[in-house]
């Protein structure tokens, strides 16, 4: 642009701000955050396969915020408050659900949750689940034919058997085990962390570094993980060299849920987001994105889901005890490994 047509520029963008004060506004399109964790947002995760759908249908834009866990979203917006960005949060887990309802950021839902489908009643009008799986082990079976058969098992295995685990601090597998271990072994589980712990190879921050950088680079035969991790190996990799270990003692269930704020400006549109969040659109690619179970199951359910182990018995604990005692079971947890 030269020096005779930069000032002609201006002056016209100028008299066009000044006479036409509505054409930002009125082009504009609505815009929905949501927090989520990492992997939901990855490019192999379920963010880029249903964003462009629910733009299209809701005319808006779609911000999806990636952290590293459900803890870390849960921590991050006690922070920020009533002055937070985010319209939604997606990725809590049942374990935190008392916490969360407690803190007096979420608003109820417009949602019919009657005829999901999952292992529990849910009745809840804050959050709304959008899938389930079930905390276990998973192992390579070139590196372990026979694993254990029970949590027992495990516990009392001997130092020969390394397993890689995560933090209950920053990790929701990790509070999964730490609350299944709880939840078999109630008064006794330190003792039973005491013994577990020679068998820890090491404990990750988050599962992404646990599965993928160790686990599955062969540092160690098995991790704590989810029972359906094996129908992706199965289905897109076409191999059943993972499986997960079935334990006598029953499996502890984790059920995700999304949950809108109170102070979202954008609450009819979150409302849009929490029913396309239970439908075909979205719940079409949980199995092998999210890998885990939908509360809607679709059309095509990968056939890798019929081979998966069943639990025989559902383990849970009481999500208000889970509030109540969560710092000092972990404070307990630090206790056992170090002894």
């Amino acid at each position: 642009m030269s020096h005779y047509t930069a000032p002609f520029a201006a002056f016209f963008l100028t008299l066009c701000m000044v006479n036409t004060p509505a054409l930002a506004t009125d082009t504009a399109k609505p815009e929905l955050t949501v927090y989520t964790y990492d992997s939901f947002i990855s490019e192999w995760g379920m963010g880029p396969l249903i964003k462009p759908t629910f733009e299209a249908n809701c005319g808006c834009t779609l911000n999806l915020v990636g952290m590293e866990d459900a803890v870390s979203m849960l921590q991050r917006l006690k922070l920020e408050g009533v002055s937070t960005k985010a319209d939604l949060v997606l990725g809590l887990d049942l374990n935190l659900v008392d916490d969360a309802k407690n803190s007096g950021l979420f608003a109820t839902h417009k949602v019919n949750t009657t005829a999901l489908e999952m292992p529990i009643n849910w009745q809840d009008d804050t959050f709304v689940p959008f899938d389930y799986g079930y905390f276990s082990f998973v192992y390579n079976t070139q590196l372990m034919p026979n694993p254990p058969k029970s949590l027992d098992e495990l516990v009392n295995a001997g130092p020969e058997l390394k397993i890689i685990i995560q933090d209950p601090r920053s990790s929701t597998p990790g509070l999964g085990l730490l609350l299944w271990m709880k939840a078999v072994y109630g008064d006794d589980s330190d003792a039973a962390w005491a013994k577990l712990s020679d068998n820890i190879l090491t404990t990750t921050k988050g599962w992404s570094e646990a599965y993928f950088s160790l686990f599955l680079a062969g540092e160690a035969p098995m991790v704590l993980s989810y029972s359906t991790s094996p129908a992706y190996h199965m289905a897109v990799e076409g191999t059943d060299q993972y499986q997960a270990a079935a334990f006598e003692e029953g499996h502890y269930l984790q059920v995700e849920v999304a949950a809108k704020l109170k102070s979202s400006n954008n609450e009819l549109l979150a409302d849009e987001f929490l029913n396309f969040m239970v439908s075909e659109d979205f719940q079409k690619h949980l199995p092998l994105s999210n890998v885990m179970y939908p509360v809607n199951t679709p059309k095509d359910m990968p056939e890798a889901y019929s081979k998966l182990i069943v639990p025989n018995k559902v383990l849970q604990l009481d999500t208000a005890e889970i509030n109540q005692s969560r710092k000092q079971w972990v404070s307990d947890w630090l206790n056992a490994m170090t002894q």
